[in-house]
């Protein structure tokens, strides 16, 4: 179950790994096992997945590559 950081421990909305930006999904989980399980659903969204541990909290980011780009004409 995501949970609240204090003021001052408030996560990077951002991070770079490995030269790859990553963005946080703006939840905080209590357990290892719930960023993990969450970390899971989005790479079968296709998503990368960077998990971090914030203190005594667990972070989820995440990026995916566009491999699509559809432009329409404005009518």
């Amino acid at each position: 179950m995501p949970v609240e950081l204090q003021d001052s421990q408030h996560p990077h909305l951002s991070l770079f790994v490995d030269g790859r930006k990553f963005l946080w999904d703006g939840c905080v989980f209590e357990s290892y096992d719930e960023a993990s399980s969450q970390a899971e659903a989005y790479k079968k969204d296709n998503f990368e997945v960077h998990l971090l541990q914030q203190g005594d909290k667990h972070l989820v980011y995440t990026r995916r590559t566009v491999k699509e780009i559809v432009v329409t004409a404005p009518q």
